[in-house]
């Protein structure tokens, strides 16, 4: 166990039935299970419920955040020994970007399990990505605070690892925006636009979602901390429903064959 000067926060009988419902799905046994609690807490929640003791996840975010890099890193330098320091970066980048973390953190069911306010509930916080890729690193902060590094490496290998080899394969980690402006070029003669769907937070920790339209209709959205990062995740999620946005699309234009 990591040795740290802070201890986990207060864990109540009915945390332990909501936390033990989570344990499967993370595959991961706490030794401290409050750890995992924290890592649960949005700031919201804190809004609600003011007790002095309780602390929300963003340091634990902080300290996945770190942890995800070096082990996403060391990975990769050991997986790919042939592949060149940009590829290798570029790599990280996709695998560790808000959309990719958000989808793990989706398919754990994390947003079931989050402690938020009735506010951030009701207007979709459950299902937010940037909020459940927040998640997904505070619970390696967690994991790590619990037991140690290796551990958190266990834990990748399981959810996180397993889809780099389609990433390096296909290629997933270039442009999106680019890949996206080549396809929308030849297929539709037109090229994408983005807007800002919504700002959330303060000037110095904001979060941005862009949609991307292709004539008016929508083909994408993401999520991201500035607009650029926004933008990437967007183009990345037209591209991944290119087929079914592409038909929807086809039957409101009338498109000519490209030559």
């Amino acid at each position: 166990m990591i040795s740290t000067n802070l201890n986990p926060i207060p864990f109540a009988p009915e945390d332990a039935q909501k936390i033990a419902a989570l344990l499967p799905e993370l595959g991961v046994t706490f030794q401290k299970p409050a750890w995992l609690k924290e890592a649960l807490i949005h700031r919201s929640f804190l809004n609600e419920n003011r007790s002095g003791d309780l602390r929300h996840n963003e340091r634990l975010e902080f300290l996945g955040d770190a942890v995800l890099e070096l082990a996403v890193t060391e990975f990769l330098y050991n997986q790919y020994p042939t592949r060149t320091e940009g590829e290798l970066t570029s790599f990280r980048a996709a695998i560790v970007r808000t959309e990719s973390l958000a989808f793990e953190a989706e398919r754990l069911k994390l947003g079931e399990f989050l402690y938020m306010s009735k506010g951030e509930e009701n207007t979709g916080g459950r299902n937010r990505p940037y909020i459940l890729a927040n998640t997904f690193e505070a619970i390696l902060g967690a994991i790590y605070l619990d037991q140690d590094y290796q551990k958190c490496v266990e834990f990748l290998a399981k959810v996180l690892f397993p889809k780099l080899n389609d990433i390096v394969e296909n290629r997933l980690d270039i442009d999106a925006k680019s890949k996206l402006q080549e396809v929308a070029q030849e297929t539709v003669r037109m090229t994408p636009t983005y807007n800002v769907l919504r700002e959330l937070g303060p000037d110095h920790d904001k979060t941005f979602t862009m949609s991307v339209n292709i004539n008016n209709l929508q083909f994408g959205s993401g999520t991201g901390r500035s607009k650029q990062e926004a933008e990437q995740n967007a183009a990345q999620n037209a591209l991944e429903n290119w087929q079914t946005m592409y038909e929807k699309y086809s039957k409101s234009v009338k498109i000519r064959p490209a030559s």
